[in-house]
């Protein structure tokens, strides 16, 4: 069975997976992390993207990004990114090959329904991993900015986000509420299912919109005739 193809518009936000060649690890040392975050300000910057959120871990990295008018951008933002690193590491490793997979996973995001979400998903991955106790334990995520605890010049802010409060102060309280009340087990997996087959993060009625919109089949549907021989 063909896959479905990815999908890209015009500003809306999009949540990204790139994962390492086989799952080995991409960022063992700090300054591998620390790398990878400084040149997300230059790849955002020359491919007009929007960066809502980000986490790093040993593995793999999420992005919450949006495009700007021109959507062949993320392909090319994700290459930049993808790119850098990997001559960065061979040339620390004296290897040669591949870092990542050939692959990144790629879910429109239902803005309204979805998008502080998918922002709570991202910045929780490295409790759920067991990694720290509290999403502010972990240095190299999103969550400290979102939370009002720390500053930041790389990320942007959304409409979405903008709208948990009037100032910074009270966005960030307002977030860490949101983070502590927690992800239900049908938001954990309608992201999750969405992200693995490049699907749309959103209800229904907003799929079907963007697919009228689009002229795409975008999500999958039971085969065949439903049965004769009952319900």
């Amino acid at each position: 069975m063909s896959r479905l193809a990815r999908l890209f518009l015009p500003k809306m936000p999009l949540h990204i997976v790139q994962r390492g060649h086989d799952r080995q690890p991409v960022f063992v040392q700090r300054r591998d992390f620390e790398y990878y975050v400084a040149n997300l300000a230059d790849a955002k910057s020359e491919h007009g993207i929007y960066l809502y959120g980000y986490c790093l871990m040993t593995n793999h990295v999420h992005l919450l990004i949006a495009p700007s008018e021109n959507v062949t951008g993320v392909s090319s933002f994700i290459r930049m990114l993808a790119g850098r690193q990997t001559r960065y590491v061979n040339k620390l490793e004296a290897r040669t090959g591949t870092l990542w997979e050939g692959r990144f996973k790629a879910s429109l995001i239902d803005t309204e329904a979805y998008l502080l979400a998918c922002y709570r998903y991202i910045d929780l991955n490295p409790v759920r991993a067991a990694m720290v106790g509290a999403p502010e334990e972990y240095r190299w995520s999103s969550y400290r900015c979102h939370a009002g605890l720390e500053k930041s010049q790389l990320l942007d802010v959304s409409d979405i986000y903008k709208a948990l409060g009037k100032d910074k102060a009270t966005r960030g309280i307002a977030y860490q509420r949101y983070v502590v009340s927690g992800i239900s087990d049908e938001e954990l997996s309608t992201i999750r299912t969405a992200l693995r087959r490049n699907q749309i993060t959103g209800n229904q009625a907003f799929k079907e919109a963007i697919e009228r919109r689009t002229g795409r089949r975008l999500f999958s549907r039971g085969r065949g005739r439903p049965s004769k021989l009952g319900k």
